[in-house]
């Protein structure tokens, strides 16, 4: 500090009369340091007078004052000393070039003495002052959020826009922050629409910060319904549609997001890929029946090529998901989607769709139909295939393995499940095939081999199979604590393995048995679910719901709660019928279970019920 300053005295003086001179001024450095250092000492202390008396010493020199302001002037206004802070400020700003800072501190001090009107002109001074040029204006506005004037930050954004005629949209980002930390959600996201109608190609950014800000219900609510006026008013603005897609598919409104975007399709006379896309989301998010109806749509509009083949592959593939999981499951439903499946191939000849199709065909064989004979002959002829993808063959090794195992042949199972996993090692279907010989090895009672398994699935890629890992390991973990033998595990993997083999009365009551048996084993919650799972299925819907009851009254708050309550607000939906207590339950469900992953599906159900959605 001090040596710089007498480098610019002397200027380009000779090295000794410089080394002269910073000799004689390293002691004067020293001992401002020591001052300001005990100063800082008696500001701690709270010895206001001694502090205050050194500060005014100290900010004789200039060079001083941007160690010492801060405490300096919070001193002078704590003790009111109004008018000598004044002066203070008043030199600062005459001494210095780039004196904004002191001009807002100094209009601060005019608003404590109660003199609004000569602060709010000197704040509009430094604004208007700075609005030609951006990097002043940046630097007030930073000056102004820093001392939590968020207003006049905006003011300062504002009024730079104004004057710089900006067309980038920069400072609709940076009011639209302010915006964001002040909670005026509404600004932020008019600040947000102004900043991509100049940048539509950024719009993935904007979707990107408002799903940061937009966390709550009523939040994604608000900006729906101002996305829907600006699309009534502004019809021909993509970008409004574009997010009003992307609003309903973060509401799990798919219908919505599908209806918006097939009118964004016939205007701009574009392909299907859009409208695909969404019922692939609908589809993975289990709303079959609008997945259903998109895919229809596809197939009616686009009556030849890719989007044809995918979107007739797909329909199918929906309604076997809808068929599926509609409990009893209805065996003509089934018998209808292996007569689609082979209309489809004979359509289309052979190429990977119709092979995809073959196999799924041959799942209904084995699983719904008991033609396991069948299944294998499909699946070994898409094996053998000379046109089959990769990763299509692996999946039909896997479906191979499944039905070995459905069969009870456990050991051809293994080896066709191992060379998958070999043959696909750091691939998400190699993941798949040592997931389903966890799952072999836990059938099996070897619950240590499968620990091993899961041990390392638990770190894939995929999310859903690392989760699916992580949920077996613990069922396993926490399970075998109070039983050093595993007998009552070994129990529970069998009823499974029952279900898996379609045996569900077997299932059910090898589960009673371990309720009436060990009755209060730490397993109990898991039994239940699984019962009422299988009471679904079987279309004994009371046995369910009453299953699943006992669940959120006596495991109420451990980990399979959640699953319960949905499940039973689920069934009440869609078999009993009884959609008043439904809504209850979902509505209970929204405030007992905040953080569930099924919050997002909850909200929409009711919201569903309530008649806020015209599908």
């Amino acid at each position: 500090m001090c040596i710089s300053r007498k480098i610019k005295e002397v200027g380009l003086a000779g090295a000794m009369l410089t080394a002269v001179l910073l000799a004689g001024t390293l002691p004067a450095c020293a001992q401002e340091k020591e001052k300001i250092s005990l100063a800082n000492q008696y500001y701690g202390q709270g010895e206001v007078e001694k502090a205050l008396s050194m500060y005014e010493e100290l900010a004789e020199n200039s060079e001083n004052v941007p160690l010492i302001h801060d405490k300096y002037l919070e001193l002078l206004i704590n003790s009111q000393s109004f008018k000598t802070a004044e002066k203070y400020l008043e030199k600062q700003i005459r001494s210095r070039a780039n004196a904004e800072q002191y001009r807002i501190e100094l209009a601060q001090l005019y608003e404590m003495q109660g003199d609004a009107k000569k602060a709010g002109n000197l704040l509009n001074q430094v604004i208007n002052t700075a609005a030609g040029n951006r990097f002043k204006s940046n630097q007030v506005a930073q000056i102004f959020q820093s001392k939590r004037m968020y207003d006049r930050a905006v003011q300062t954004f504002q009024k730079a826009r104004e004057e710089q005629k900006d067309e980038s949209g920069i400072y609709a980002l940076q009011i639209a922050n302010l915006y964001g930390i002040m909670g005026r959600k509404e600004n932020m996201i008019e600040e947000y629409f102004h900043y991509v109608n100049q940048n539509p190609r950024n719009i993935e950014y904007v979707k990107n910060m408002l799903q940061n800000y937009l966390t709550e219900a009523e939040d994604m609510a608000a900006f729906e319904s101002m996305l829907y006026e600006k699309v009534q008013k502004h019809p021909d603005n993509l970008n409004y549609s574009d997010l009003l897609i992307w609003i309903n598919l973060q509401q799990k409104n798919f219908y919505g997001a599908f209806i918006q975007a097939r009118a964004i399709q016939k205007r701009l006379m574009t392909g299907g890929g859009e409208l695909i896309d969404i019922g692939i989301i609908a589809l993975d998010n289990q709303d079959y029946k609008t997945a259903v109806k998109i895919f229809e749509y596809v197939t009616k509009e686009f009556k030849s090529g890719t989007d044809f083949f995918i979107g007739s592959r797909y329909v199918i593939k929906a309604r076997e998901e809808l068929v599926k999981n509609t409990y009893p499951v209805d065996k003509s439903e089934i018998l209808k989607l292996v007569n689609d499946y082979q209309k489809l191939v004979d359509e289309i000849g052979m190429n990977n769709t119709s092979l995809e199709a073959l196999n799924s065909k041959a799942m209904l064989h084995a699983f719904y139909l008991n033609q396991e004979d069948s299944a294998i002959q499909i699946l070994k002829q898409i094996i053998d295939s000379p046109r089959v993808a990769p990763d299509l063959r692996a999946k039909s090794k896997l479906s191979l393995g499944d039905i070995y195992l459905l069969t009870g042949e456990p050991w051809e199972a293994t080896l066709v499940y191992s060379q998958v996993e070999k043959e696909n090692k750091d691939q998400p279907i190699g993941y798949e095939a040592k997931l389903k010989n966890a799952k072999l090895s836990y059938y099996k009672g070897e619950f240590a081999l499968a620990q091993g398994h899961l041990d390392v699935l638990k770190e894939a890629t995929t999310r859903e199979i690392a989760n699916d890992a992580m949920a077996l390991s613990l069922l396993i973990k926490n399970n075998s604590v109070l039983d050093t033998s595993d007998f009552v595990m070994k129990q529970y993997a069998d009823a499974e393995l029952l279900l898996f083999r379609n045996k569900k009365e077997k299932a059910m009551e090898a589960l009673d048995s371990i309720l009436i048996n060990f009755s209060g084993h730490s397993i109990s919650d898991e039994v239940l679910y699984l019962q009422a799972k299988i009471a679904l299925e079987l279309g004994e819907y009371s046995t369910a719901v009453d299953k699943l009851t006992i669940i959120t009254e006596q495991w109420g708050k451990d980990i399979l709660a959640d699953d319960a309550y949905f499940l039973r607000a689920r069934i009440y939906e869609e078999y009993l019928k009884e959609e008043e207590q439904a809504m209850e339950y979902y509505q209970n469900f929204l405030t007992a279970f905040p953080g569930s992953i099924y919050v997002a599906d909850a909200r929409k159900r009711f919201r569903n019920l309530r008649g806020d959605f015209s599908n």
